[in-house]
Protein backbone atom coordinates (compact mmCIF):
# COMPACT_ATOMS: atom_id res chain seq x y z
CA UNK A 1 0.00 0.00 0.00
CA UNK A 2 1.41 3.69 -0.79
CA UNK A 3 -0.33 6.70 0.77
CA UNK A 4 -0.89 9.91 -0.57
CA UNK A 5 -0.18 13.60 1.39
CA UNK A 6 -4.44 13.97 0.55
CA UNK A 7 -4.89 11.01 2.71
CA UNK A 8 -5.52 8.42 -0.40
CA UNK A 9 -4.04 4.97 -0.50
CA UNK A 10 -3.33 2.83 -3.46
CA UNK A 11 -2.56 -0.55 -3.52
CA UNK A 12 -1.74 -2.53 -7.23
CA UNK A 13 -2.68 -5.49 -8.01
CA UNK A 14 -0.93 -6.54 -11.28
CA UNK A 15 -2.04 -3.51 -13.37
CA UNK A 16 -4.88 -2.33 -11.37
CA UNK A 17 -4.92 0.32 -8.68
CA UNK A 18 -7.51 -0.33 -5.65
CA UNK A 19 -7.87 3.12 -3.79
CA UNK A 20 -9.55 4.83 -0.93
CA UNK A 21 -9.43 7.16 1.60
CA UNK A 22 -7.31 6.62 4.68
CA UNK A 23 -8.84 5.56 8.09
CA UNK A 24 -7.21 9.25 9.10
CA UNK A 25 -8.96 10.96 6.55
CA UNK A 26 -12.40 8.86 7.71
CA UNK A 27 -11.63 9.52 10.80
CA UNK A 28 -11.16 13.43 10.59
CA UNK A 29 -14.38 13.72 8.21
CA UNK A 30 -16.45 12.11 11.08
CA UNK A 31 -19.68 10.22 9.94
CA UNK A 32 -19.72 10.29 5.77
CA UNK A 33 -23.42 10.47 4.32
CA UNK A 34 -22.57 10.29 0.62
CA UNK A 35 -20.33 9.50 -1.42
CA UNK A 36 -19.69 10.73 -5.66
CA UNK A 37 -17.62 8.76 -7.56
CA UNK A 38 -16.53 8.57 -10.86
CA UNK A 39 -18.28 7.08 -13.44
CA UNK A 40 -16.65 3.79 -15.05
CA UNK A 41 -14.52 4.95 -18.06
CA UNK A 42 -13.57 8.26 -16.44
CA UNK A 43 -10.12 9.20 -17.05
CA UNK A 44 -8.25 9.93 -13.74
CA UNK A 45 -4.79 12.11 -13.50
CA UNK A 46 -2.63 11.69 -10.45
CA UNK A 47 -3.12 14.03 -7.78
CA UNK A 48 -6.17 15.64 -9.20
CA UNK A 49 -10.14 15.37 -7.57
CA UNK A 50 -11.67 12.05 -9.21
CA UNK A 51 -14.28 11.71 -5.88
CA UNK A 52 -16.51 13.75 -3.15
CA UNK A 53 -16.98 12.94 -0.09
CA UNK A 54 -19.84 14.27 2.38
CA UNK A 55 -19.75 14.35 5.85
CA UNK A 56 -21.73 15.71 8.41
CA UNK A 57 -19.00 18.41 9.21
CA UNK A 58 -17.71 18.98 5.13
CA UNK A 59 -17.62 18.12 1.95
CA UNK A 60 -14.15 17.11 0.51
CA UNK A 61 -12.64 16.33 -2.46
CA UNK A 62 -10.69 12.70 -2.96
CA UNK A 63 -7.74 12.68 -5.09
CA UNK A 64 -6.60 10.20 -7.28
CA UNK A 65 -3.13 8.48 -5.78
CA UNK A 66 -2.50 7.22 -9.44
CA UNK A 67 -3.73 8.48 -13.63
CA UNK A 68 -5.62 5.96 -15.36
CA UNK A 69 -8.73 4.54 -16.50
CA UNK A 70 -11.39 3.97 -13.82
CA UNK A 71 -12.48 0.44 -14.32
CA UNK A 72 -14.86 -0.04 -11.42
CA UNK A 73 -16.64 1.55 -8.85
CA UNK A 74 -17.75 0.49 -5.28
CA UNK A 75 -21.51 0.77 -5.87
CA UNK A 76 -22.15 -0.58 -2.59
CA UNK A 77 -20.64 3.11 -1.10
CA UNK A 78 -23.70 4.75 -2.36
CA UNK A 79 -26.33 3.31 -0.41
CA UNK A 80 -23.63 2.70 2.51
CA UNK A 81 -20.93 5.58 2.73
CA UNK A 82 -20.55 4.49 6.73
CA UNK A 83 -18.55 1.65 5.14
CA UNK A 84 -15.65 4.25 4.73
CA UNK A 85 -16.07 4.99 8.13
CA UNK A 86 -16.10 1.32 9.03
CA UNK A 87 -13.51 0.32 6.72
CA UNK A 88 -11.46 2.83 5.19
CA UNK A 89 -8.73 0.69 3.95
CA UNK A 90 -10.67 -2.87 2.86
CA UNK A 91 -14.62 -2.67 2.21
CA UNK A 92 -14.55 1.00 2.31
CA UNK A 93 -12.38 0.79 -1.00
CA UNK A 94 -13.90 3.66 -3.61
CA UNK A 95 -12.38 2.99 -7.01
CA UNK A 96 -10.35 0.33 -9.21
CA UNK A 97 -7.88 2.30 -12.06
CA UNK A 98 -6.31 0.57 -14.53
CA UNK A 99 -2.92 2.39 -14.65
CA UNK A 100 -1.50 4.51 -17.05
CA UNK A 101 1.99 4.98 -15.14
CA UNK A 102 3.47 2.47 -12.14
CA UNK A 103 6.27 4.84 -11.92
CA UNK A 104 3.42 7.64 -10.34
CA UNK A 105 3.95 5.14 -7.51
CA UNK A 106 7.19 6.49 -6.40
CA UNK A 107 5.94 10.09 -5.44
CA UNK A 108 3.63 8.49 -2.64
CA UNK A 109 4.74 7.50 0.76
CA UNK A 110 5.55 3.58 2.22
CA UNK A 111 2.54 2.98 4.91
CA UNK A 112 6.21 3.90 7.70
CA UNK A 113 6.28 7.63 5.83
CA UNK A 114 2.41 8.26 5.67
CA UNK A 115 1.94 7.22 9.44
CA UNK A 116 4.92 10.21 10.54
CA UNK A 117 3.88 12.48 7.91
CA UNK A 118 0.16 12.14 9.73
CA UNK A 119 1.48 12.14 12.94
CA UNK A 120 3.52 15.76 12.19
CA UNK A 121 -0.02 16.75 11.70
CA UNK A 122 -1.44 15.93 14.68
CA UNK A 123 0.42 18.61 17.15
Amino acid sequence: MKFSKEHEWVELKDDIAIVGITDYAQSALGDLVSVELPKVGAQVQQFKAMAIVDSMKASSDVYAPISGEVVEVNTELNQHPELINSSAEDKGWMVKIKVKDPSELDKLMTKEEYAKYITGLKH
